[in-house]
């Protein structure tokens, strides 16, 4: 970690952490009522984008929408746990993480690896910002597997 603030990389790491649980809150329909929704919204930086692992961008404002009609979809069937979290570059008060990120969805496996960037901001939960998120597969979830196969043939 030569060169790397051990603080911003310790604030970002927890910060990745507690927002996958958030989400975990914020998708299972038995614990919903008591994620805080305003706690994603802070944490999201202004310009935020996001490269899902189809290739598709997006910016803030899908990220938040698509985040906030999806509450409640899972019931209990729905786990994310973080792994392997690296830091990756940084330059001043900006810095690369890298993470691996497995979801179990209603019975489904998948995992991606993710490298976010993120900047210091007093006012968030942790201290840093997401500003930009982009996520690659490593493992596909069958359900998404099928839908692209259909697509391609």
């Amino acid at each position: 970690m030569s060169g790397m603030d051990p603080s911003l990389v310790s604030r970002a790491s927890a910060e990745v952490v507690d927002l996958h649980r958030f989400f975990v809150d914020w998708f299972d329909k038995r614990l919903c009522d008591t994620a805080d929704f305003g706690r994603f919204e802070r944490v999201l930086g202004e310009g935020f984008s996001m490269v899902v692992p189809s290739g598709q961008m997006l910016d803030r404002a899908a990220v938040l929408g698509h985040v906030k009609a999806s509450r409640g979809t899972f019931d209990g069937d729905f786990a994310i746990s973080i792994e392997d979290i690296r830091p990756g570059w940084q330059s001043g008060d900006v810095i690369v993480l890298t993470y691996v990120e497995a979801q179990q969805r209603a019975g489904q496996a998948s995992r991606r690896r993710s490298s976010a960037v993120f900047t210091p901001n007093s006012s968030a939960p942790r201290g840093v910002e997401w500003r930009h998120l982009h996520e690659t597969w490593l493992q596909v979830p069958e359900a998404e597997q099928a839908r692209t196969k259909t697509r391609v043939e």
